[in-house]
């Protein structure tokens, strides 16, 4: 369950449409009459209440599970990393959305299609963007989703991405502490922002291999914010390489000249803690062509281990 503090009076469905990630007005709405809203700390079923200043709105929208759990199964030839009887790690390709959303097709497929083919209960443990490649946990069963789910409010799972961006970070490690929200100005991105909405938010990142104009990073992630990478390395002015939606006019330039394919962020590891064994798992998911080939035309000499 996330909290959020109200700053301005408004309606409530309005307040949670700007300020919960991802989520749309209608499907908040379907979470308020469900239930699954309390402003300070009581249940309001009614998307029309107005919040004051100084209000504390807890969402928890399990809505989200009951419109996947009619995903229908389909074969999508998902390649799977790691599988035990509570849990599996595909390997997410590029340009395949997680689940279902707005905006899309009626009948486009997701992963969690395919994973229903793995899996008749499959749900997904956490998310990765559209382009973004890699490890991808999901949960056979709902008391593993559950037990899975709180590994990662608890922060005990590990998550190492790779990245090329524009420019050569300085200093080569550093931590990025800074809040993540919805972008005042278009709410479809996301942005560093000192706001009622946004979220604690911290990244390491470290330079694995650098050339005059761009790099190979790692960064591990603290916490899960959506676009969390691809906002903090924007933010101190080394933004991802593909990125067409957090690009600048050097990332811009350098996609051109080194003909980068896709977006160059990769769930590249993966560990955590079985739901069945209690074992730590590690799981790592090898560089797609796309990225590789990036690594070549740039000039990096780095190897994926």
């Amino acid at each position: 369950m996330q909290d959020y503090q109200v700053t301005d009076a408004q309606r409530l469905d309005a307040f949670l449409a700007e300020n919960a990630d991802g989520f749309s007005r209608s499907r908040i709405q379907t979470a308020i009459e469900s239930g699954c809203v309390r402003v300070n700390d009581q249940v309001v079923k009614k998307s029309s209440h107005k919040v004051q200043a100084g209000d504390t709105v807890a969402f928890e929208p399990i809505e989200e599970v009951e419109e996947e759990s009619s995903i229908e199964p389909c074969d999508l030839q998902l390649e799977i990393l790691y599988e035990d009887d509570d849990c599996f790690v595909v390997y997410k390709p590029a340009g395949l959305a997680v689940h279902p959303g707005t905006g899309m097709a009626p009948d486009e497929k997701t992963v969690l299609h395919g994973a229903r083919s793995i899996a008749a209960q499959a749900e997904l443990v956490h998310r990765l963007d559209k382009e973004t490649t890699g490890c991808l946990l999901l949960a056979k069963n709902p008391t593993a989703h559950t037990a899975l789910q709180k590994q990662f409010e608890e922060r005990t799972v590990q998550k190492t991405y790779l990245a090329i961006v524009a420019g050569v970070p300085n200093p080569p490690k550093a931590v990025i502490d800074a809040p993540i929200g919805r972008n005042t100005i278009d709410r479809t991105k996301m942005s560093v922002v000192q706001s009622a909405g946004s979220r604690e938010a911290r990244t390491t990142y470290t330079t694995l291999d650098a050339v005059d104009d761009a790099a190979v990073v790692q960064c591990d992630l603290h916490t899960g914010r959506t676009h969390q990478i691809r906002v903090h390395m924007l933010s101190v002015g080394f933004p991802l390489l593909g990125d067409d939606t957090y690009a600048n006019a050097s990332s811009e330039a350098l996609t051109k000249k080194y003909h980068v394919e896709n977006l160059c962020l990769h769930a590249w590891k993966l560990s955590f803690q079985s739901p069945i064994s209690g074992t730590e798992v590690d799981v790592l998911a090898e560089l797609p062509d796309a990225f590789l080939n990036g690594i070549k035309n740039i000039g990096l000499n780095f190897v994926s281990i």
